[in-house]
């Protein structure tokens, strides 16, 4: 068996990185509906109205949005997780339930036979 030469991929190099020029560019033709730059937007618009005063309070306002979202997703993470806990425990009964149920059946059965026998 002869040996294969293991072929070597070439990667082409990387591009330049996009100038600060290219950046604004990017930043400034974003449509004022784009997530991505709606603080953005929201803050050009806000100080164009002389309202600093509505700018901090609008940040302030976003800032307590955003913890009170972290805060309820912690906490729905948490539910998710007792749920799928307790969903165990119902399992785990459910078959330890059909286990005892059988056992019944088993002692049961006999001596129900032997009755209607004798």
């Amino acid at each position: 068996m002869g040996s294969k030469a293991k072929k070597r991929v070439v990667l082409p190099t990387r591009p330049a990185p996009p100038t600060v020029e290219q950046i604004l560019e990017d930043v400034r033709g974003a449509p004022s509906d784009d997530p991505v730059f709606a603080a953005l937007a929201l803050e050009d618009s806000l100080g164009l109205s002389g309202g600093a005063e509505d700018t901090e309070a609008q940040r302030e306002q976003l800032y307590q949005q955003s913890r009170a979202y972290v805060a309820m997703n912690q906490r729905l993470q948490q539910a998710g997780d007792r749920l799928k806990q307790k969903c165990e425990e119902l399992w785990r009964a459910g078959e330890e339930l059909e286990r005892d149920v059988s056992q019944v059946k088993q002692v049961a059965l006999p001596g129900a036979m032997a009755a209607s026998l004798g």
